[in-house]
This record gives C-alpha cells, sequence and structure tokens, in this order.
C-alpha cells in the first residue's frame, strides 16, 4: 500500500480539533451577567452572594491583578432543551495553556452551596434546571496575573499587590447556558487517545496499521456538518480497535487524581487558600460522577484551610475522604522543603500532619508524598521509619541537569543506615494528562523493567492547582486495558507501594542525599526568610524547653494551643517555594511579618518561662539552652566572671588577634592571612591565599533566576579586597577587628572577633545589599588536605568527597551544610565554618607543587529578578566563624553554641535541669511536654559524630519510668525503657518520661 500515515493523522487533527471538539456543546444560549468587583481583599462567600451587583456584558475586561470580582448569571433553559444534559460553559477570558496560573473562579448555587470550579481547561459547570425553568448562579472570579509567561523569568512588578497595575487584566468572552452531547464528547477522547496511541507504536507495526485504518473508517462515516447526529456511527468503526486487550506483559500505571497546590509560589497564601477551595470542589464534583476514580492531597495545613475558610467545602472533602475517594497523602503539614529546616521541623512536619489527619478524619498516612521539592536530605530516610512510614514518593529528581538517576523503584539508604521504599514515577511528571506520550514514556523509562510491572502516575494540572478533568478520567477508562499501551488503574497510592514491595523483592540501594542537579540556588535566595526561619525553630525549641521546665518544677502553664499555633507557622514557611527563596515578593514580604512575629512571640513565651524560674532577684543568671557546651546544660547557673582577656598588636603584616588557643593575623585589607592553632602549630590558612575574602559573581542563570546557580558563575570574579576603614581594639576582653567595605551599590561592615576562650574568629556580617543578579560568596582558603567535607544536616551530617572524578560529583558544585561545614585532614586536624543563617557553599581542593589548598566558600546573598524582582535587597546580618583545629565534635559543638546561644536573665534562682545527658556525641535535640497533654515529658537524643555511642539520661523530677516512643509519640511495641542510653551512629531517639 502507498504510506498514507502522515495524511491519516493530519485528517484526525484538523477533524478533532475544527469539528468535534466545538460540537460538543450543540445549542447555547447567552447567560445574563452582572458583577460587583470588590475593592481590597476577598470576602466570605455568604457576604459575596449578597452584594449589589452591577449589569455587565461579554467583551468587556474585568480584574487588575489579585482583585477579585463576584459575577452574578442568570438564565432560562429553553424549552426545546427538554430531556438534554444541560452546562453553563464561562469564559473568562482563559489561556488555555496556563491552567492554575492565571484567572479562575469557584461556582455557588444562590443558597451558598460550591458547585465547583472553572479555570482555563475545565470550564464548564453542571446546571440541575429543568427545561424552561431559569438558572442562577454566582462566580468568585480572582484575577491572578500571569507572572511565568511564554517569555519566561521575565522581571515584574506584578508580584506584589502593593506594586502591581490596577488595570483590567482579562476579557470576558461568554457566559452561556449549552446542551452537552455526551456521545460527542466520547468521539473526542475516543479519537484523542487513539491518535496519540498509534504515534508511540513502532512505524509500520500492525497495531499502529489497524488504528489508522479505524480512525480513517471512522471519519468516512461522520458527517462533518451533522457531528452530533452521526457520532455515534463514528465510535462504533472504532469500537474494535478500543476493545483490544493490552499484551500481559504490558507495563501497569496507577493512576491517582492530583493537583500539587503550591501552599504559596506566584500567588500569596491568601490565594493558595481559595486556589485549595477551588480544586478540592471540583474533585469532589468529579468524583460524585467517576465511581471508579481516586483522588488524593497532601498538606495537612491545606484541609486546615478550607476547614477554616470555606467550611462548605470541607464537609464535602471529608464525606469523600469516609467514602474512601478522597485521599490525604503524605502526613505532613506542608510539602516541605527537606533539605534546611531542622531536623525537630521535619518531626513536627510528621506530627502535626498526622495529628490532624487523625483528628479530622480517623486516619493515619502511611507515605511521605514530597513531588516537588529541590532535593533530599540523608537524614530523611530514618526520620521517616521512626516516624511510622512505609514509603516514599517523588518525583524531581528526575530534573536533573547532567545524570539520569538509575532507579525507579528502590531502597533509599540515609545516614544512619535506614532504608526507605522509594518510588519516582517513570514518567517524569506529577501533572500528568495520561497524554500518549506519557503513558509511553512511562513505560519506556521504567528502570526495573527486567524485575518490576509498575509505576505511579499523579494525573491534574497542578502547581497552580486545577486538578484531574472529565477528560482525563475518559482517557483512564480507555487505557485501562489496551492494546499497544500500558494499563491505567486507578489506584490508592498505599496499594500501589504494597504491590510494588512485593514484586521487588530485592531492589537496588541508592546510599545518601538525593541531590537535586538543578536549582542550587534555593540554599541561598531570600536571606531574610531563611535567618528568621532559622532563628524562629531555635527559638520555638528553646521556649518548649524553658516552658516545659517552668511546669515540672514550678507548676507553671505550658501553653499547648500556642506552641501548636506558633509551630504551624514555621512548618508553612518551610513549603518548598518559600523557604528556598523562589516565591512573589508579596510572599516573602509576608513571611519576614509572620516569622519575625513568631520569633517575637516565642521568646515571650521563653521570658515568661525563665522568670518563673529564676524568680525575682538579682543574681546574673546564665540559663544554657543545649546540652553541648560550658554551663549548666539545659539549666541554668550565676555568671561566672573571667579575668581572661585577649590580646589585640598592630605589626606590620596587620593585627594579630591571640588567646590562649589561637594567634590569628588579619591584614590591613581585613583579610586573614594567618590562624595558627596553638596546641600543634598547626596553620589553618593556604600561604599566599588570604581567607574571609568577599568575592562577588556574575550570577545570571539561563532560567529559573530565584533557582538557579549554573556552574559557569565562577567564570567571572571580583575579589573585594578595598577597605573604607579598618579600626581594632579589646574590648571587654574580646578582641575586636571592624572592618568597613564598599562596593557598587553596596556596603558591608564586618566584625571580627576573638573571645578569651575560644577557638572560633567569629564574624559578623552587617551588609546593606542593592545588586542585581550578583552571588556574594566568602571564601576560606585551608591549608587542609581534606578529601571530603562533613556538613551538617538534620540530625548528624553528611560526607561529601572534594574530587570531581565522575559526572555525579561534578555536579554538586554547591551544596548545603546546616551549622558547620568541617574540612578534615585524616590525622584529625580541621577546620570549620559556623553560620547562623546560610545554607549554601561550594568546596574545591587544588594542588601547587606540595601544597594542597581546601578552599571553602560560603553562598551569603543573591540577586534575582524572577519572581522577585528585588530579591534580598536591604539590611542583612549574617555571622559565620571559623572554627581553627576543629573536629566533628569541636564543629557540632561550635555550631550549636553560635545558633543556641546563653542568655542572662536576673532572679535568685539556679534552675536545676530536667534532664542530663552523658555520652561523647549525645546530644539532646529537644525537651518538651508530650503533644497529648498529659503532662509527660518527651526528650529527643541523637548520636552527633557518626559512631556508636553509650552514655545514660538521668531525670531530675520525680518520675514513673523512661520509656521509647516514636518521632511522633506513638507508642511501640519493642519499646526499650529506662535511662541507659546506647546508640547507633547518628541513631535518634524519643523517650517519654511519665510523670510521677
Amino acid at each position: 500500500m502507498h504510506e498514507e500515515t502522515s495524511l491519516t493523522v493530519g485528517r484526525v487533527n484538523r477533524v478533532l480539533t475544527e469539528r468535534v471538539r466545538p460540537a460538543i456543546h450543540s445549542a447555547r444560549v447567552p447567560l445574563e451577567i452582572a458583577v460587583h468587583q470588590l475593592p481590597g481583599e476577598p470576602i466570605a462567600p455568604v457576604e459575596g452572594l449578597a452584594l449589589d451587583f452591577q449589569p455587565f456584558s461579554a467583551g468587556s475586561m474585568w480584574g487588575p491583578a489579585w482583585g477579585t470580582t463576584w459575577f452574578r448569571v442568570r438564565g432560562d433553559v429553553p424549552a426545546e432543551w427538554g430531556g438534554k444534559k444541560v452546562e453553563a460553559l464561562i469564559d473568562l477570558g482563559f489561556d488555555i495553556n496556563m491552567p492554575g496560573f492565571q484567572c479562575e473562579a469557584l461556582v455557588y448555587r444562590p443558597d451558598g452551596s460550591p458547585v465547583k470550579s472553572i479555570n482555563p481547561r475545565n470550564q464548564w459547570v453542571p446546571v440541575d434546571a429543568v427545561a424552561g425553568h431559569s438558572v442562577e448562579l454566582f462566580l468568585e472570579g480572582a484575577a491572578n496575573p500571569v507572572l511565568l509567561d511564554y517569555h519566561p523569568f521575565l522581571p515584574t512588578q506584578e508580584g506584589d499587590i502593593r506594586t502591581s497595575s490596577p488595570e483590567p487584566l482579562y476579557r470576558v468572552r461568554h457566559m452561556d447556558l449549552a446542551v452537552f452531547e455526551p456521545e460527542v464528547f466520547d468521539l473526542s477522547l475516543d479519537l484523542e487517545v487513539l491518535i496519540e496511541l498509534q504515534a508511540e507504536l513502532p512505524e509500520t507495526s500492525p497495531r499502529r496499521m489497524r488504528i489508522l485504518q479505524a480512525l480513517d473508517n471512522a471519519l468516512d462515516v461522520l458527517d462533518l456538518q451533522r457531528i452530533v447526529e452521526t457520532a455515534g456511527d463514528a465510535r462504533a468503526q472504532l469500537a474494535d480497535v478500543l476493545a483490544s486487550p493490552a499484551d500481559a506483559s504490558a507495563h501497569r500505571i496507577a493512576a491517582i487524581g492530583h493537583a500539587h497546590i503550591d501552599s504559596a509560589w506566584l500567588w500569596p497564601v491568601r490565594e493558595t487558600i481559595r486556589k485549595v477551595a477551588r480544586t478540592t470542589s471540583s474533585m469532589t464534583a468529579l468524583i460524585d460522577e467517576q465511581p471508579e476514580f481516586l483522588y488524593g492531597m497532601s498538606s495537612a495545613q491545606q484541609y486546615a484551610w478550607i476547614k477554616e475558610h470555606r467550611p462548605e467545602v470541607f464537609e464535602r472533602v471529608r464525606a469523600a475522604i469516609a467514602d474512601g475517594r478522597f485521599l490525604p497523602l503524605g502526613g505532613m503539614w506542608v510539602e516541605s522543603d527537606t533539605v534546611m529546616p531542622t531536623g525537630e521541623s521535619l518531626v513536627r512536619q510528621f506530627s502535626h500532619g498526622q495529628r490532624f489527619f487523625e483528628r479530622e478524619f480517623g486516619i493515619r498516612s502511611k507515605g511521605v508524598w514530597l513531588p516537588d521539592s529541590f532535593g533530599y536530605s540523608p537524614a530523611l530516610p530514618q526520620l521517616m521509619r521512626r516516624a511510622g512510614f512505609e514509603w516514599f514518593f517523588t518525583q524531581k529528581i528526575s530534573w536533573n541537569q547532567r545524570n539520569v538517576f538509575p532507579h525507579h523503584s528502590f531502597l533509599w539508604e540515609g545516614i544512619d543506615g535506614s532504608r526507605m521504599f522509594t518510588h519516582f514515577p517513570s514518567m517524569d511528571t506529577y501533572n500528568s494528562q495520561l497524554s500518549g506520550m506519557e503513558v509511553a514514556k512511562a513505560s519506556r523509562q521504567f528502570k526495573e523493567n527486567r524485575v518490576a510491572t509498575m509505576s505511579i502516575a499523579p494525573v491534574g494540572w497542578g502547581d497552580g492547582g486545577g486538578g484531574t478533568t472529565r477528560e482525563m478520567t475518559g482517557k483512564a477508562a480507555r487505557l485501562a486495558d489496551l492494546e499497544g499501551s500500558a494499563k491505567v488503574e486507578w489506584k490508592h497510592p498505599d496499594a500501589f507501594f504494597d504491590d510494588a514491595k512485593a514484586e521487588l523483592t530485592d531492589p537496588a540501594v541508592w546510599v545518601g542525599e538525593l541531590y537535586l542537579e538543578l536549582h542550587r540556588g534555593t540554599l541561598t535566595s531570600q536571606h531574610a526568610t531563611k535567618a528568621l526561619h532559622r532563628w524562629a525553630e531555635q527559638a520555638l525549641i528553646e521556649a518548649e524547653l524553658w516552658a516545659a521546665t517552668a511546669a515540672v518544677q514550678r507548676g507553671a502553664e505550658y501553653d499547648y494551643a500556642e506552641f501548636d499555633r506558633l509551630w504551624q507557622l514555621v512548618l508553612l514557611h518551610e513549603f518548598h517555594d518559600i523557604l528556598p527563596g523562589t516565591s512573589i515578593a508579596w510572599v516573602h514580604r509576608e513571611a519576614v511579618e509572620v516569622l519575625s512575629q513568631v520569633l517575637a512571640d516565642a521568646e515571650k513565651l521563653s521570658s515568661a518561662a525563665r522568670r518563673a524560674l529564676a524568680g525575682e532577684g538579682d543574681r546574673e543568671l546564665v540559663f544554657t539552652p543545649t546540652s553541648v557546651g560550658g554551663g549548666r546544660a539545659l539549666g541554668a547557673v550565676e555568671l561566672a566572671r573571667t579575668e581572661a582577656s585577649a590580646s589585640l598588636a598592630e605589626t606590620a603584616e596587620g593585627y594579630v588577634l591571640e588567646n590562649g588557643l589561637v594567634t590569628v593575623t588579619v591584614s590591613p585589607e581585613g583579610l586573614i592571612t594567618s590562624a595558627i592553632d596553638k596546641a600543634t602549630g598547626r596553620e589553618t590558612i593556604a600561604a599566599g591565599s588570604p581567607a574571609n575574602l568577599f568575592q562577588l559573581h556574575q550570577d545570571f542563570p539561563n532560567m529559573w533566576d530565584a533557582w538557579d546557580i549554573d556552574r559557569y558563575y565562577k567564570n567571572r570574579v571580583d575579589d573585594l579586597t578595598d577597605v573604607s576603614s579598618i579600626e581594632a581594639s579589646v574590648v571587654d576582653g574580646t578582641a575586636v577587628v571592624i572592618v568597613k567595605r564598599q562596593f557598587s551599590a553596596s556596603a558591608i561592615t564586618q566584625t571580627i572577633t576573638l573571645r578569651p576562650d575560644s577557638r572560633t574568629v567569629a564574624l559578623r556580617n552587617d551588609i546593606d545589599w542593592h545588586e542585581t543578579e550578583k552571588l556574594l560568596k566568602l571564601a576560606f582558603p585551608l591549608d587542609i588536605f581534606a578529601r571530603e567535607t562533613l556538613a551538617e544536616t538534620q540530625f548528624g551530617f553528611q560526607r561529601r568527597v572534594t574530587h570531581v572524578n565522575t559526572s555525579w560529583e561534578a555536579a554538586k558544585f554547591e551544596t548545603s551544610m546546616h551549622r558547620f561545614v568541617l574540612a578534615q585532614e585524616d590525622d584529625g586536624f580541621g577546620a570549620a565554618l559556623i553560620n547562623d543563617s546560610i545554607y549554601g557553599f561550594d568546596t574545591s581542593r587544588d594542588v601547587d607543587g606540595d601544597d594542597v589548598t581546601t578552599t571553602v566558600r560560603l553562598s551569603l546573598l543573591r540577586a534575582p529578578r524572577f519572581p522577585d524582582p528585588d530579591t534580598d535587597h536591604g539590611h542583612h546580618e549574617i555571622e559565620v566563624g571559623l572554627v581553627v583545629g576543629a573536629d566533628a565534635e569541636i564543629a557540632t559543638a561550635e555550631g550549636i553554641a553560635l545558633n543556641a546561644r546563653a542568655k542572662v536573665v536576673r532572679g535568685a534562682n539556679e534552675v536545676e535541669p530536667l534532664v542530663s545527658v552523658t555520652g561523647t556525641g549525645i546530644i539532646v535535640s529537644s525537651v518538651k511536654l508530650a503533644d497529648d497533654r498529659s503532662g509527660d515529658v518527651i526528650v529527643r537524643v541523637y548520636e552527633s559524630l557518626g559512631r556508636r555511642a553509650t552514655g545514660a539520661l538521668t531525670v531530675g523530677f520525680e518520675h514513673s519510668g523512661i520509656r521509647e516512643v516514636s518521632l511522633i509519640e506513638d507508642e511501640l511495641d519493642d519499646a526499650r525503657t529506662g535511662g541507659e542510653l546506647a546508640l547507633k551512629p547518628f541513631e535518634v531517639r524519643t523517650l517519654r518520661i511519665a510523670r510521677a
């Protein structure tokens, strides 16, 4: 036969686009439209329904950026439509390529009950009306501006209501009543599924040829002027090829409805609340219509929002959950970043998420659902296991720039050796439309095809919400058992993971962090958000400690509700587009405001507890909130005065700062040219390469401005060595050098200090930052041959080699830390860099003759212009420290001390700690009262040095026993009891002490 494939494909595509889809709705009549544009923020639906409405006509403009317009539409169903399905068709000015990223609306009946949402890919509304009767609907329209446009990443002021344009953005195209033609709709899906399937089959395969012939046959009998009347005949020509079953070995896809609603991103939190209401309204409506459809949604926070703000929607969600059709996923408060939050924050993500799901719905999530976070900490497998989870799901690693991840279903091993069964969808998306290309890709790419048969497909429009459509469920029905395709089945992720683990009995193992080879700039962008979050985390941990101590020792109130409220605010801001710094200006402006208030409120709780403990008096009491360092750990003792003092001398080389531990030289340019450990005589700074060097790079990635740092940024660098002024003195026994620098439009005042009893050179940086598309680094070339760095992560540290032997190592040119990074030689000598608010750093190793230099550079600030054109502009305080002669134990202690500082309070009473621990490397992470409000004390400890440790927990109050519980305070069947501690490397244990 002659080759006719391209002719058939072209024919089908044109008929489908220009004739069949437009005929899905046949007869139409316009609705009468009236509007009320709100002058400010959104209002409750009950208020919206009662507004005064003014006449409005299709073709008119509406909606300034971030504005809300209420529409009222009315009409009469024509008498001749009797017995037909009627829908309202509403086009608010949609671009069908931008679902979730532009205007949307939630539709209400006159009684205030929600119907469903409308968006660019879901423009229909069911109408419960009898022919000849009237229809009335109300629409809460949101005029969200398009920020990620066809030319993405362009700087815009539309990302904040304070700077956005007041001009209307959208033009209503139509608001009509229309007759829905189900047979034409089904024909459109038949044609779409088959034309997409044939494109994925071998070019001359018999199956493809049969499909193409059937398509031609169908169009031969379809009268293009009588689509409705002949659609059934056309479908009959396709029946056989649609009924042909899949191969016995066909890949199996577990589909789950999904929307992945970012809790904030290119819209503020207040708009996310409405996005959740809109999407869940549509999904519960779809559940009612499609008996096999299952929809999954993560993030307890999003359920809590609709419970508070849209209770009428929440009740529909609750009912669908009770029916097993709407599935709470993930067991976390939000889909958080997992690289930057502390271990305690991740614990609280799990505990607050699971507590909410159990309280509201009587269920627990069995797995962690994080499709879109930007890399995953190697501490996570242990934390998931100890919180009671059985599986982990993500997708983002498929975005790697350089290396293709080698597994889709595998065991992920963390820093302590814990393993978690993990799955990546081989479809490489969390927003599947079940297209032929996606379904074929899932089968073709699945890495475990030799030994396993199944993958997951999250199905629906996402990021900005929208969810699954009736078109997608229709395609799923056709792909359930179709020759040439993978088999698609709606399936609970729990059931998928049970089946996947059963068939993959010897899965491959991936050890260590799941590093995303992309979005490396998220460790640095929006420093103010990151700093306040770090400080708020620590403030809450301290407030819990002192409040628990005051409750047990003084009978003071422990404000459980307030702690829950504050923690939930912190957890919200760990969302993977807030803490990473990748949201619009509005989001980060509010984040700074909210986290500042959390910090203040947590400090109020701490202050009240410390006052209750100290009593009235004039003694200066030092409250030490950690179990490492000096003072009375986790308690308070009277301040001990010391006569010791660091010295400072001015020489030809600059300033020499010295105490009993280290000797440090600061050059006239404010650079550290020498840092000697006096105990060993070892020099820390590489000869001829001064440290404490600020370096400014041009930072203009190929795309994803706030997200990415591309490798070529290193090709251009300016060393900031010019000094405006430098002053030196000894203040209260501390040697101080103050260096001021001006560069471009910015300025840095750096205070270099050396205390009398410290091996840490403290570097406090007050930065007035007004750069554009720049990256500020602080470099430390070290006279250390470090084969690896040790970078703190949750409850331990991760090791990273300093060479780039493979593409995997070369891709890690910007990596993460928490409070410290340590470069150390094999003999144990090292230097650590500690910090109070940063996360990104890079490492390089250079050889010059016999000299090996390991350079560690901290990433301080960035200045991307999208999505916030003024990212990081303004004042920042960043403190770092160079710890001379450090090992892992010293680095850990110094990093903790910088972030959890002792506080001096005037009072009468020293304070005995509630608990104390012995054992090298064993650290108390938190002390609090139990979540169940029983008054029992919860203590979390971990091994911090990566080696086995033994010790003991001593309790300073009357109690009736100590037993181990899960990370989220559940009872354990095999719970260890008593205060003896035997911890494996990086092991985390949670202990419950029952008060007598």
